[in-house]
């Protein structure tokens, strides 16, 4: 799929960019390469694909919120860089 100059200073323009006049060989190349990808893939055969990686059904899945009691306090602590009051205390991130 070829991209003309026109199609692209009109994609720049829908998309707010100032493309300077160096730029857009560069940008009518790399358009061209990705539309041409995105044809590849879009044909490409997958009647006798079996199984898709990463595909997931499940969605939205929460665990339930359970307060646990750590009994060793100490034991736990001890992975904090610092402490105060028995609690871990962390660099302040609102000012």
């Amino acid at each position: 799929m070829e991209v003309t100059k026109k199609e692209l200073l009109h994609i720049a323009n829908l998309a707010n960019l100032n493309l300077k006049e160096e730029e857009i060989d560069k940008y009518l190349l790399n358009l061209t390469d990705i539309l041409n990808f995105a044809n590849i893939v879009n044909t490409a055969n997958v009647d006798d694909l079996k199984e898709t990686v990463g595909s997931n059904t499940n969605y939205n899945v929460f665990r339930k919120d359970e307060i646990k009691e750590f009994q060793d306090k100490e034991l736990l602590l001890q992975n904090a860089p610092e402490q105060e009051q028995n609690m871990f205390k962390i660099p302040k991130v609102i000012n």
